[in-house]
């Protein structure tokens, strides 16, 4: 997975920050989106994040998950 990749969530994954539904439990399951980054990397030190995958899905709306919530195009 590399950045500009079309991906969809294929788990349940429940989000709180989505601005349309802020502060109530949004499912991303079924969403679409593109990489635009991968936290592996960090001052040129190789880091092991939680949620390494940062898709964009809307104009608005990010999020950080994990490389097995995602499947691609």
């Amino acid at each position: 997975m590399k950045a500009g990749d079309r991906v969809r969530v294929k788990e349940s994954v429940l989000v709180y920050h989505h601005p349309e539904h802020r502060n109530e439990p949004f499912d991303l399951q079924g969403q679409e989106g593109e990489v635009i980054g991968l936290a592996s990397i960090w001052h040129e030190k190789p880091i092991s994040a939680n949620f390494p995958v940062l898709v964009k899905f809307t104009k608005k709306f990010k999020a950080h998950l994990r490389d097995v919530e995602l499947e691609m195009i």
